[in-house]
């Protein structure tokens, strides 16, 4: 079995300038991720410079995430193939999307567009060789009033891994965008592991008290995005779930979110991340002697 590798997620706006302070620091694999627009960015510039930069190291992009709702609007989806055709020339494996949705909608009514778009879309990114994964995150949506991703909830997944039966498409995971739905993330990935086709390395705090009192509306705070080692979740538990499962892509450390380790203490925190995750995959991987 491969090891897990531990990374980082990288704003591909500005990814030739920071990839170089993140390189030599022990991240093994980096995405590049874009959200509704690519800002100007020449992908296949950034993908011959990324390559120079990375030249020599051991790290390399296994993702470029383009979070978009490609269901309500022709340009992001058109964006969001191009991306996926490009994939190839950064060495990257993955390509991480939003689900999309009708703004303000509820998410049933996308069902049907959902199929349509993404069974496109993944036997585009099964032509190129490449998985094609959903992020679980609700971007301040609810049941009744999607925003630009039906993909959060594990009853939106029921729907859509029966729209779209691609082995190469699954879910881009995350235990957060769980947890501020009070869902219990180990619990649902020990049922649903089998089509996640990669995972961000961020987790969450629960006020309890703050929930028995305030409850989730969002009148009170009760919830707080947090980096790996810093949070609510066992990261054995899912690493172990993950290897077990055969799972053998990466986790990806998704930062900018803590309200502590951020800004100045910002690489302080993803640090601690990284030397966490690999912590609780195991250390380093080590041959078994007597094992052939």
């Amino acid at each position: 079995m491969k090891q897990i590798k531990i990374g980082t997620c990288v704003p591909g706006p500005v990814a030739e300038e920071w990839l170089k302070g993140f390189v030599g620091k022990g991240f093994e694999t980096f995405s590049l991720n874009f959200h509704m627009s690519l800002e100007g960015t020449d992908l296949d510039k950034l993908a011959l410079n990324t390559e120079k930069i990375l030249a020599g190291t051991d790290s390399k992009i296994t993702t470029v995430g383009y979070y978009c709702n490609p269901i309500q609007y022709a340009e992001h989806r058109k964006t969001l193939e191009k991306v996926i055709c490009t994939a190839e020339k950064f060495g990257a494996t993955h390509v991480s999307t939003f689900a999309g949705a009708w703004e303000g909608k509820p998410v049933e009514s996308a069902y049907e567009e959902f199929g349509k778009v993404f069974r496109e879309l993944a036997d585009l990114a099964e032509e190129k060789g490449v998985k094609l994964g959903i992020e679980n995150c609700l971007m301040d949506g609810t049941w009744e009033h999607a925003t630009c991703n039906i993909g959060f909830n594990p009853k939106a997944w029921e729907v859509m891994f029966e729209e779209v039966k691609n082995d190469n498409f699954g879910l881009e995971w995350e235990p957060t965008h769980q947890m501020v739905q009070l869902i219990d993330p180990v619990t649902e990935l020990r049922k649903w592991c089998k089509k996640i086709v990669h995972v961000h390395g961020k987790d969450a705090t629960i006020d309890w008290d703050a929930v028995r009192h305030g409850g989730i509306s969002g009148a009170v705070p009760f919830v707080w995005h947090r980096m790996p080692g810093f949070g609510d979740t066992n990261w054995r538990d899912i690493i172990s779930i993950l290897r077990s499962n055969g799972y053998e892509d990466d986790i990806c450390i998704e930062g900018y979110h803590d309200p502590v380790y951020r800004g100045e203490l910002e690489m302080t925190g993803q640090l601690h991340a990284l030397n966490y995750l690999k912590w609780c995959r195991g250390g380093e991987f080590t041959p078994t002697p007597w094992e052939k």
